[in-house]
């Protein structure tokens, strides 16, 4: 199976540069490809079909576009130097990355445009661009230069170009997506040792926030606990998930109901992975529990099943397992997933407290009914079970 077939526009992966080539504006032919590496990867037919947007108007002069057009993402930076010196009075060319259409390419854009200002810069020197009629004869500095540039980035995600006195260094900087929002009932967990970071690194917010981070509270918690606005709390946790110092995890709960994903065979078969489990779930660290038995656990997580009624059938305690860190560990590797009620219905008597919710449209987890409406899970299902109009969907 090929990468076009596996991947798909929008997936978030990013992939290698296919092709880099310089187009340039003929004052009699038009838009045209002067150079390109590998020669003829853009066909002349596919480059007509949208030579408007890579010699585009003036209005889009010196802005970031990005193409997608016969399974290619193309992404120039397109450039006018004005002087009189030139037909029409002014040189324009843009310098493009060409990617998979399914590729992410944000993090190529600042190399394109660092790229375009080097040949600026090389043109207005020394007309290093115009002055060569012939960019494709194999004695020519440019297809060097664009070959290097492309290797050096696939492979090491850098690169240094030197021509004459003229030296600029290219990297290609991982540019993250933005994580989702943090909700009330989402719960912080650390997937970077704390101890690794100085007090002074962090804001005053994210200073007061940290302490009550503990893989259990939750963001409405520890909005009141720390005594900070809510939506300051969710911006400092949203931009700790984006740098990847912690992952939102769900309300630890015995009612809770997991089941196991398809990623629990990595666990299986890798020894590392098994070790690793073992120290985090243990109870205690001098008498670890073993992996045979913390496997056996995992596995029993279906649907239907509660935390309860693993503890009640299997007694982790007495396995030397802790789990709350069971969980915990399982959700942060993805080999387990939790199994949400959402309830769908009217309240056909109203609940003596104000503050209950009168109706469920099935959007809502139970989790976040309880933190919108300060309720314990206990009293929400109290709620549900005296009212027949109310059912509830697991999933």
């Amino acid at each position: 199976m090929t990468d076009k077939d596996r991947f798909y526009e929008g997936c978030g992966r990013e992939g290698p540069i296919r092709c880099i080539f310089l187009s340039v504006f003929h004052p009699t032919a038009g838009p045209k490809i002067v150079c390109q590496v590998p020669y003829n990867y853009i066909s002349k037919d596919t480059f007509e079909s949208v030579s408007v947007y890579i010699i585009p108007k003036a209005q889009l002069q010196r802005s970031m576009l990005t193409v997608t057009v016969l399974g290619f993402k193309i992404l120039g930076f397109p450039v006018k130097i004005d002087d009189k010196k030139y037909a029409r009075n002014a040189y324009y060319f843009n310098l493009c990355f060409v990617c998979d259409a399914w590729a992410r390419t944000v993090q190529y854009e600042s190399v394109v445009r660092k790229f375009s200002d080097y040949l600026v810069a090389m043109e207005v020197e020394s007309s290093f661009l115009s002055l060569q009629q012939d960019h494709s004869s194999e004695n020519a500095r440019l297809p060097k230069m664009l070959r290097q540039v492309m290797q050096d980035l696939n492979s090491h995600k850098m690169c240094t170009l030197t021509e004459g006195t003229m030296t600029t260094h290219f990297k290609v900087v991982r540019i993250l997506q933005d994580p989702p929002p943090v909700l009330d009932h989402h719960v912080p967990i650390f997937t970077e040792s704390p101890d690794l970071f100085q007090a002074e690194q962090w804001d005053l917010t994210t200073q007061k926030v940290l302490p009550y981070i503990d893989g259990f509270n939750h963001v409405a918690k520890i909005a009141a606990e720390a005594d900070v606005e809510n939506n300051l709390v969710k911006a400092c946790l949203q931009n700790l998930v984006y740098y990847g110092v912690v992952s939102m995890i769900h309300i630890f709960q015995y009612s809770n109901v997991y089941a196991t994903t398809p990623k629990i065979r990595k666990l299986a078969e890798d020894r590392r992975l098994q070790d690793e489990c073992v120290r985090y779930v243990a109870r205690c660290a001098r008498q670890p529990p073993t992996f045979r038995d913390v496997f056996r656990v995992f596995c029993s997580m279906t649907r239907g099943t509660t935390v309860r009624d693993l503890c009640i059938r299997l007694s982790p305690h007495t396995l030397r397992i802790n789990e709350r860190k069971l969980v915990q560990f399982g959700l942060l590797e993805g080999f387990i997933r939790r199994i949400h009620k959402f309830p769908v219905g009217n309240v056909e008597k109203p609940d003596l407290q104000p503050t209950a919710p009168q109706s469920f449209n099935g959007l809502l987890s139970m989790d976040e009914y309880c933190c919108q409406y300060s309720l314990t899970t206990q009293k929400l299902e109290e709620l549900i079970d005296r009212e027949p109009n109310i059912m509830v969907i697991w999933k």
